[in-house]
């Protein structure tokens, strides 16, 4: 069984077709990068399979069974863009959040959810801001504190929408260092990312996104010049061909070594 299984997943907005014909299986235990130009529908792709979108078709099935809104078996990190960071509330009750799929949307939270929000905020280096208004920390703190809200979760299969984005050199390590820690664990782990230059060194398994699949499958097979170029176009320098190195993509991407 697969962690992920999608089977002719197209998504639609209006009139515009952002995903067409997508097939694609992920299975468990791996860290997978989603790649791909912009406007590719990276995180489109996320939203369809966590059913968040209405104008879709296909199938799509979560260790073998359609998604349970119910369950915690999935962690989401949403892009930072998409959160209200002027709710009024703290660090420590929004990782309590990710205690919800365990103790039921109307039940206090236990001593003991308590104690499981504040060890993962330690985990990611926010202890001492337990108290601090989400609308006070950094671009970095905030999206530390989201990730420790996943990890309160204890999902199997944790979805990341652009976890580095906006974060320093200190916090990426932290994060991709955690989710490391999860793919150990035997956690299934999917990220939209747009550095070419960290995706060997961060994912063992990638998808090459470009409206529909270019490539699904280990790292080292797919992340090629050949399905880069597939699906960037023209838009990608490469300046030693031997070893697949990138230079830059036109448009301000970030350079692969």
């Amino acid at each position: 069984m697969n962690a992920i299984e999608v089977s002719q997943l197209s998504v639609a907005y209006e009139d515009n077709l952002v995903l067409h014909d997508i097939n694609l299986s992920v299975p468990v235990g791996k860290l997978v990068g989603i790649i791909g130009p912009n406007g590719a529908g990276k995180s489109t792709l996320i939203k369809a399979i966590l059913n968040q979108l209405p104008n879709k078709t296909g199938d799509v099935e979560i260790l073998g069974h359609s998604l349970d809104p119910k369950n915690h078996l999935v962690g989401y990190v949403p892009q930072r863009n998409a959160v209200d960071w002027d709710f009024p509330t703290n660090a420590l009750d929004v990782v309590l959040m990710g205690r919800y799929g365990h103790i039921g949307l109307f039940n206090r939270p236990k001593a003991k959810d308590r104690e499981k929000a504040m060890k993962c905020l330690k985990s990611v280096g926010m202890g001492e801001f337990a108290n601090r208004s989400i609308g006070q920390l950094s671009g970095g703190q905030q999206q530390r504190v989201f990730l420790a809200r996943a990890l309160a979760q204890e999902a199997e299969i944790y979805f990341m929408d652009e976890p580095f984005v906006g974060v320093d050199a200190a916090t990426e390590l932290t994060i991709i260092n955690i989710l490391k820690e999860l793919k150990a664990k035997g956690k299934t782990v999917l990220v939209v990312h747009h550095d070419l230059q960290t995706v060997n060194d961060y994912f063992d398994w990638t998808v090459l996104l470009n409206k529909t699949i270019i490539s699904s499958g280990p790292t080292r097979k797919i992340f090629t010049k050949e399905n880069l170029q597939q699906a960037y176009g023209g838009k990608l320098f490469f300046m030693n061909e031997k070893h697949n190195e990138v230079l830059a993509e036109r448009g301000g991407l970030n350079a692969i070594r």
